[in-house]
């Protein structure tokens, strides 16, 4: 455990913390003004430097550049004093190890960073190496542009001398660009450096302008960590360079090493607004759990399957208070969606599916098309209904259930009601035929199978019945409150009217999940 370095916030693999010096320091952060290097090993033998508590000390180092035989690193590998102040080490990504310091420093940086691959490989081979709850440093490779990258692979510091490199070069550095000095007529930043004349701005104040720019994205990127929305900028600002999209997708594929980084509830908006939005750690999760964990328990009623709405969560919708009008009980609803997959009625509520803000155009893309039908498959293999009935319109719904239906994986019928627009008359007047004499479910069953199914999706498969009983005769809760601030107790007195029992949980409406009492 580090002494000086305290993670506080996560977005993903990036981190909001604190390097607890005198004079404490927000990361992630521009570490030039409280960095203090004691040397290299190479050129002379170093002093063990004093403790110092105003600043984050580079140990006495040995680098090594990439390919560097372990016999090598070993015959040169530095002893480290216990210094009880702030201390960094510097490593490479291919020999990174646990020293006990606070802070480690990446001294192969400059030759990965720029190439996808190389630096997706190079992060995760440090951070596998290296205790969690130390910082990560890299220098010499930032600049406002890709700052937001680098703390979103898990970067925790950098420094500003990439920026000022380029400043001296007449490179002008904006957080989605890097310009040629001398092709600027007007200056497009108001930072000190940037209030004198155009004519008179030198490559001086090129440099200090370009710091400037990368301590300002520095504060976006923390502010954006602080609200969990880090992503959706990620997602625009990897547009303007193709070694951000590929790092991007590329650490989209590392799902192990994003998902046990990513909160699992939250209340952040997700905006899906890019391809790569399917690829996220909570959508992919969601679409994993709801195929493998969750479990109809409506096994009287036959799937209706709706279209989302814009308003969440659906129920709160005009259109889908519509389907209920129609539906009244007598059908499980479960709305199909891009780029979620497919909600149960249950997990309407749950992050991230009614914390999300599509982009509605009417038209789906290959992708989406794709994924939902995916999604839509395996859920119809894992669960039994005697039929499903499609309420969806022709744009990209119906594709997606004609897919499924001719899956011959998946063998159950399909119906189709609406017949243009799912809310017209006609088409609600079909759907409320599809379900003549069909039982309908109880207010009770609903709430007890919602808490269930809430359960089945936090805790793991066949939870929900394991913590309050399965759904037969024998239940062994009450649901108190109005949905969706449902509160669950223990039936002690076995079904008899009266009191409830010891409380288990109460479903929380910002997450959609549970919250356990110590008796739950």
């Amino acid at each position: 455990m580090t002494d000086y370095f305290e993670v506080h916030e996560r977005d993903g693999a990036a981190r909001l913390g604190e390097v607890r010096l005198a004079d404490p320091v927000t990361t992630p952060a521009l570490a030039d003004s409280f960095l203090t290097d004691a040397g290299s090993l190479w050129t002379a033998e170093r002093e063990v430097p004093e403790a110092d508590e105003t600043a984050l000390t580079v140990l006495p180092h040995r680098s090594f550049p990439a390919g560097t035989r372990e016999e090598v690193r070993e015959s040169f590998r530095v002893d480290h004093p216990d210094i009880d102040a702030p201390t960094a080490v510097v490593v490479d990504s291919e020999g990174a190890r646990d020293v006990g310091a606070d802070a480690y420093v990446v001294a192969d940086a400059s030759g990965f960073v720029g190439h996808g691959e190389a630096f997706r490989d190079a992060i995760l081979s440090a951070k596998s190496a290296l205790p969690a709850d130390a910082a990560l440093l890299l220098s010499g490779v930032a600049t406002p542009a890709n700052v937001a990258t680098l703390v979103a692979a898990g970067v925790d510091l950098v420094d500003g001398s990439l920026a000022r490199t380029k400043g001296a070069e007449g490179k002008y550095l904006t957080a989605d660009a890097e310009h040629f000095l001398e092709d600027l007529t007007e200056l497009p930043c108001a930072c000190p450096a940037c209030a004198k004349p155009r004519a008179s701005f030198t490559r001086a104040d090129c440099a200090e302008h370009n710091v400037n720019a990368l301590a300002a994205e520095l504060r976006r990127v923390r502010e954006r960590v602080r609200a969990g929305r880090l992503r959706d900028y990620l997602e625009g600002q990897a547009r303007h360079d193709g070694w951000l999209t590929a790092t991007l997708r590329l650490f989209d594929d590392q799902w192990g090493y994003l998902e046990e980084r990513t909160p699992i509830l939250r209340d952040a908006e997700l905006t899906a607004a890019s391809a790569e939005t399917l690829d996220r750690v909570e959508i992919q999760r969601f679409a994993d759990r709801v195929t493998s964990r969750y479990r109809n328990r409506f096994s009287d009623q036959p799937l209706v399957l709706v279209p989302c709405s814009a308003t969440k969560p659906y129920s709160d919708s005009q259109s889908h208070r519509q389907f209920h009008d129609a539906v009244t009980w007598r059908g499980h609803t479960v709305s199909m969606t891009s780029p979620i997959g497919v909600v149960p009625q249950e997990l309407e509520t749950t992050y991230p599916a009614q914390h999300y803000d599509s982009v509605v155009t009417g038209d789906w893309s290959e992708a989406e098309i794709e994924f939902v039908a995916e999604v839509l498959r395996r859920y119809l293999e894992r669960n039994d209904y005697s039929r499903v009935i499609a309420h969806v319109p022709a744009d990209g719904y119906r594709e997606i259930c004609e897919r499924v239906a001719s899956d011959p994986a998946v063998d159950v019928p399909f119906e189709y009601t609406c017949v243009d627009h799912p809310t017209t008359d006609e088409s609600l007047g079909e759907l409320n035929a599809a379900l003549a004499g069909e039982p309908a479910y109880s207010k009770r069953e609903r709430e007890h199978n919602t808490v269930r199914a809430i359960a089945d999706y936090v805790l793991g498969d066949a939870a929900g019945d394991a913590v309050f009983g399965d759904d037969g005769s024998d239940a062994r809760i009450r649901t108190t409150g109005r949905y969706p601030k449902l509160q669950v107790w223990a039936d002690d007195d076995g079904g008899r009217e009266g009191e409830p029992g010891t409380q288990l949980a109460t479903m929380v409406p910002q997450y959609g999940t549970l919250s356990f009492t110590l008796a739950g």
